[in-house]
């Protein structure tokens, strides 16, 4: 007797995690996309032919830093002020250094009602020793984005990227693995599209955000590599 005949209903296959969505038509914003990091990330999506928009929290700077990425070739790059930056964007990256991460969320946290939210923010210290993880109150910067932003879609991705490869135009791949947590598979699946759009570049998922802590501070170390090693390392993620 089959399963059919049992009156069971078969399961369906399992969903293929290389299967991603399209994410071509998406807008991606990106606060502190006039810092090193920001403005790496938003070259690279723009380069790949991502309509891409620039947030500070003067508007004047985001636009400097568009014509800035035009004049290095790409097309599609907008400047405004955060809060338009966040409400024009399907997707925002969210990129600001450490220290402004509550207050500028704090700020926006109607525009960002509604959207995907994708925190890169690592809580890194320095002293004399070197980096260091910082622990934030919440468990980790991803989670205090939660906190902060209850009516948004928060997931954490980016963290690892050198800011001097992701500016260079000469480098034409970045080879590294971007680690994607959060919630929910289809927005997880999304940032990990998103990170796909960028040569050389894969998107892996790695949990929950519960587990963002260790992802953020692994920073630490990258940098303790690059230094030793005069390097920009990133990360693989090897059998996948």
């Amino acid at each position: 007797m089959t399963s059919t005949d049992s009156g069971s209903t078969p399961k369906p296959p399992a969903r293929d995690p290389r299967d991603l969505p399209d994410v071509s038509g998406l807008v991606v914003g990106v606060l502190g996309g006039t810092g090193d990091q920001g403005r790496g990330l938003a070259y690279r999506l723009a380069r790949a032919g991502q309509k891409v928009i620039i947030g500070s929290r003067v508007a004047e700077r985001a636009e400097t830093a568009a014509a800035g990425l035009a004049d290095m070739g790409v097309e599609g790059v907008e400047g405004l002020d955060n809060a338009a930056c966040a409400r024009a964007s399907d997707v925002v990256i969210v990129a600001v250094p450490w220290e402004g991460h509550a207050k500028t969320l704090e700020s926006l946290k109607d525009a960002l009602a509604g959207k995907l939210v994708i925190d890169c923010v690592n809580p890194i210290g320095f002293d004399k020793k070197g980096a260091y993880a910082i622990t934030p109150e919440e468990g980790s910067a991803a989670e205090q984005a939660v906190a902060l932003l209850p009516e948004s879609r928060v997931t954490a991705a980016f963290h690892h990227l050198s800011a001097v490869l992701l500016q260079d135009p000469s480098v034409e791949r970045i080879d590294t693995d971007v680690m994607v947590l959060g919630e929910v598979r289809a927005d997880t699946d999304l940032v990990q599209a998103l990170a796909a759009r960028i040569p050389g570049m894969r998107g892996i998922f790695a949990g929950r955000l519960r587990n963002a802590h260790q992802v953020e501070s692994l920073v630490a170390n990258l940098i303790s590599v690059n230094r030793r090693y005069k390097a920009h390392a990133g990360l693989r993620v090897t059998d996948i």
